[in-house]
């Protein structure tokens, strides 16, 4: 009976009274006073209602009772209490264990990570543990360690690398509001291939270049799919990508990291570690191992067992090649292979790379173009190069910018309208300056005019903007945008709602020093020390970024540690330049020689500061002054120091030094300039609103006239920027629509290097021409096609051609040299220079020359090269390459590699005869010994070809044939010829021999 009541008695509990019970509590309750009334068992009353005193002792007493017999009852009910309970827990880790295997069996494997993340609680994570204890202490370390990866480490890496890449600071770091990524972000035009030689020219000569390229012949590679080999036995482990500063390589890398942790794409890969060179920087003193490494960067993976690589994918993202300041020594560091010990990050980093440490991890490296040499080739199994913004990406990108579909197509418009803007727009960077600067511009005039201004007639509010008013230069885009950031800093941190701008000079100084000793230094990253040595305080450096917070930016990394940088290189190069204004204004010096104590450099003059500034540009190899020398000259101008008020001085006589700096770039222009330097001061004289000498040329070329004028050498480079900048594509360049000559062919090689085909040919050209064909050959170009027929280049000629073609850079895949007088040398010349650069020539032209005794061999035998990919090799006419098709068929022999030709039981009708002829007639053949069968008729077309062109025919067996008289004649009239070779005729009627062979 007690045991029931003990039943009866719990089962009525509530949670909160079971507790009281569990922790023996000796507090009455109701329920148990109750729960003994409910069985007839109350307290023993008497007459007289007892004292409080007494209830309480009594009720204390009842409740004594009742907690000893429960306590009695569970005891007596362990036994299935611990039965039940087994069966639930055994139960729970049946199924924690069947979704375990399910995890480590690949089955579904997302789902039911994905449900132990969304649902995880403490009795799961206890679940986890004891079978992570368990498998290891069965010595099954490899799937407890693939467990705890999927369960924990994998997940809790995607986590933090979701929360750091979600959002995007678009042009700023810190300050501002922060977007989301997937939002905003517009995809790149990413480009396969790409020469793994270090491209020195400017990178905004670069992107011009990169404008002219005609997407259809190149091979675009999807940012998701960098790691999938083109050919299944292919196997790509490290993938290098280029691009110019802005053009948006972080960005990919961001968006590449945020589709993995987000569970949308390349799910194949297990582990993801992006590691910055500008945070790797602050590391490069010291010695750590690889796993403590990623420990720091990623504390989330403490306890990941790098040495089980070869059972996953890991992919390592160095990001920012161009801003590693280690020495990256591939050829002198010492091979490490153990993931565990320390050495210096140079040994890791490079190590790492190469394949020695951690063989089977997959590389993506991102860097600007200059740096993209100090990776060995044979490191890199695949080269991308993002190009930015195809034409549609770009307006595309605007269209996610702005909401406003008529603001949109309105800055659109407007930048499309300035060739310079619209090229620059490749930049992603640039296209948000741009979008920055136009969007303030026209919501300022909107604000102004709206009062008195249809909606219908807003969007042309641009269009009928000034000069000085909307920017179509990029000087006047840039001063634009720096005013408007000093403005919005001024709103922002000062409340100041002026339309004037206060310019604190010192703090522009200060950066612009910085900006113009960095550049000459090519430093796009500073630390601390950089600011030192430029006399800023780093205090100040996180004011400056306060102030100009979309100008000049501070970051902090992962790893402790503060970098500096400017926005983007443009911007540094546009700070630069009014830094050097600016100290000419204050010192009445040039900033290019200011550290000179000389008293001649003192009160410098506006024009003579300007000319030193394009003879150092014009000095430089590789344009890295271009786009600095298009800002100084551009804020020369009187309308852009306008802009400037307060900060530069309004010139007096500013028009005087206009004119005469135009002049000084005009003469500069006579002289025998690099395309790629006339071509930059062509867009100085835009900057300088001087189109005089592009109306010249364009003029000629609207008339026709020059094909037969003489232009000037200024007016030659003039026509090679018109054609450069023309809306037209370059896909053929025909040199007769211009000059024949020489001459004609080298002014115009930039413009021939971004054309898809040259069609040189029939020109008058001679070798002169080649030493400028093979610059284009060995350069960067767009060149697939070149058309050399009819030009008397001879040996010397092909020989420089050729230097060209051997250039590893060259992807020409036709070339013509059809009847250019190459001989045996020549085609040897050649020959060399497919074999050591074999992969992309896929028809070659050599008819009407003479290859001599060796010439066809040398060039056939490529054809056996495995790496060869010519597929046309063509020495002959039609007529004779038929003839040389036929006897491959009847004989299995090519009749060029051959000395001695039987075809004497085979009936040729006279179309077969006539193609015979031409054969024997083209230098290619070198037949001794020919025996066939023909008709009288056809004696005459073999015996013209003879007299014609006289082969190396020695010997002629017609014996089987019945010539008739008629064909005798023919025979004896080729024998009188002093021209005949012939030694041996045999014939039915008679054998003649020559007696003087």
């Amino acid at each position: 009976m007690s045991e029931e009541r003990g039943k009866d008695s719990l089962s009525q509990m509530s949670l909160s009274e079971k507790h009281s019970v569990r922790s023996g509590s000796h507090v009455s309750s109701s329920v148990s006073l109750k729960s003994d009334r409910s069985k007839g068992i109350g307290p023993n009353f008497s007459e007289k209602t007892p004292s409080s005193n007494k209830r309480l002792q009594y009720e204390t007493l009842d409740s004594d009772v009742q907690t000893h017999r429960n306590h009695e009852n569970f005891k007596d009910n362990l036994l299935g209490i611990f039965q039940d309970l087994e069966s639930k827990i055994i139960t729970f880790l049946k199924n924690e264990l069947e979704k375990f295997k399910t995890i480590l069996q690949n089955e579904n494997t997302q789902h039911f990570v994905k449900d132990f993340i969304e649902n995880r609680s403490s009795i799961k994570e206890s679940a986890l543990d004891l079978t992570l204890h368990y498998l290891r202490e069965m010595k099954q370390d490899e799937a407890a360690d693939a467990l705890e990866d999927e369960l924990l480490f994998i997940p809790q890496l995607k986590c933090g690398l979701k929360k750091k890449y979600q959002c995007v600071f678009e042009g700023i770091a810190k300050q501002g509001d922060s977007t989301l990524l997937n939002n905003i972000y517009t995809d790149l035009y990413i480009t396969q291939g790409g020469s793994e030689q270090v491209n020195t020219e400017h990178e905004v000569r670069q992107i011009e270049v990169a404008s002219r390229r005609h997407e259809a012949q190149e091979i675009q590679v999807d940012c998701t799919n960098l790691f999938e080999a083109p050919e299944q036995d292919e196997e790509i482990r490290t993938v290098l990508t280029k691009g110019v500063a802005g053009i948006g390589k972080s960005v990919s890398v961001q968006k590449f990291v945020l589709d993995w942790a987000e569970g949308k794409e390349n799910q194949d890969i297990s582990f993801i570690f992006p590691l910055p060179f500008r945070e790797m920087n602050l590391k490069e003193k010291e010695k750590l191992s690889l796993m403590d490494l990623i420990t720091q960067f990623f504390p989330e993976t403490k306890g990941l067992n790098l040495t089980r690589i070869n059972q996953f994918k890991v992919l390592f993202i160095l990001d920012g090649l161009d801003e590693c300041r280690l020495p990256l020594k591939f050829d002198c560091n010492e091979t490490w292979s153990d993931v565990s010990s320390p050495a210096s990050l140079d040994v890791l980093l490079t190590n790492l790379m190469k394949g020695n440490l951690l063989p089977s991890a997959l590389i993506w490296i991102t860097t600007r173009p200059a740096a993209a040499s100090k990776i060995p080739p044979d490191c890199i199994d695949r080269l991308t190069e993002i190009r930015g913004f195809s034409d549609a990406q770009k307006q595309e990108y605007f269209k996610k910018r702005f909401t406003d579909d008529i603001q949109a197509n309105t800055i659109i418009d407007h930048v499309k309208q300035s060739k310079s803007l619209f090229i620059m727009c490749h930049i992603p960077v640039f296209c948000w300056i741009s979008a920055t600067v136009l969007q303030n511009i026209l919501e300022e005039k909107i604000n102004n005019d709206v009062k008195n201004t249809q909606s219908d007639e807003i969007s042309k509010t641009l269009q009928e903007s000034n000069t000085e008013d909307t920017p179509k230069t990029l000087t006047q885009m840039y001063t634009h945008f720096l005013r408007f950031q000093i403005q919005q800093s001024r709103r922002k941190y000062d409340g100041e709602y002026t339309p004037d701008v206060y310019w604190d000079k010192d703090a522009i100084l200060s950066l612009g020093k910085l900006a113009f000793h960095q550049l000459a230094s090519s430093n796009l990253i500073f630390y601390d020390t950089d600011l030192e040595a430029c006399g800023i305080d780093v205090y100040k450096a996180s004011v400056y970024s306060g102030m100009c917070t979309q100008i000049f930016k501070e970051e902090t990394g992962i790893v402790l540690g503060t970098m500096y940088c400017f926005v983007h290189l443009s911007i540094q190069e546009f700070i630069a330049a009014l830094y050097a204004h600016l100290f000419l204004d204050i010192n009445k010096t040039s900033v290019f020689d200011h550290e000179s104590t000389e008293q001649e450099n003192r009160n410098e003059s506006m024009i003579d500061f300007l000319k030193t500034a394009v003879d150092k540009a014009l000095e430089s190899n590789n344009g890295h002054l271009d786009l600095f020398l298009r800002f100084l000259l551009g804020l020369s101008l009187q309308s852009n120091r306008r802009l400037l008020r307060g900060l530069l001085t309004q010139q007096d006589g500013n028009d005087q030094s206009n004119k005469e700096i135009v002049q000084y770039i005009k003469q500069k222009l006579e002289n025998n300039l690099p395309a790629e330097r006339s071509i930059n001061l062509f867009y100085c004289l835009n900057e300088l609103n001087d189109q005089t000498l592009v109306k010249e040329v364009q003029t000629h070329l609207s008339k026709g006239s020059l094909s037969s004028g003489d232009l000037s050498p200024a007016q030659w480079s003039a026509l090679a920027f018109v054609l450069l900048t023309s809306e037209e594509e370059l896909e053929e360049f025909e040199l007769q629509k211009f000059k024949k000559s020489d001459e004609c062919l080298i002014r115009l090689s930039a413009v021939i290097k971004s054309s898809r085909r040259a069609l040189l040919n029939d020109c008058n050209l001679t070798d002169k021409s080649c030493s400028a064909l093979a610059a284009v050959l060995g350069s960067d170009t767009n060149l697939k096609e070149l058309n050399m027929n009819n030009n008397n280049l001879q040996d010397s000629g092909v020989k420089l051609i050729c230097t060209g073609l051997k250039n590893i850079k060259c992807k020409l895949e036709i070339l013509r040299l059809s009847n250019c007088s190459v001989t045996e040398e020549g085609y040897k010349v050649l020959a060399s220079a497919l074999r050591s650069n074999p992969s992309h020539l896929i028809e070659l032209d050599l008819t009407g020359n003479d290859p001599g005794q060796s010439g066809v061999k040398k060039l056939n035998d490529l054809l056996q090269d495995p790496d060869c990919q010519l597929k046309t090799l063509r020495f002959l006419s039609p007529a004779a390459e038929e003839a040389c098709q036929y006897v491959n068929r009847v004989v299995g022999k090519n009749p060029l590699l051959q000395k001695e030709l039987n075809l004497s039981e085979h009936e040729l009708g006279d179309t077969r005869v006539n193609q015979i002829a031409a054969l024997l007639q083209d230098k290619h053949c070198r037949l001794n010994t020919l025996t066939c069968s023909i008709t009288e008729k056809q004696s005459l077309i073999l015996t013209s070809a003879l007299k014609s062109n006289p082969s190396d025919l020695r010997e002629l067996n017609l014996s089987v044939n019945k010539l008739g008289n008629t064909g005798v004649k023919h025979l004896c009239a080729v024998l009188k010829d002093s021209h005949c070779k012939l030694e041996s005729l045999r014939s039915v009627t008679f054998t003649y021999k020559n007696q003087n062979a």
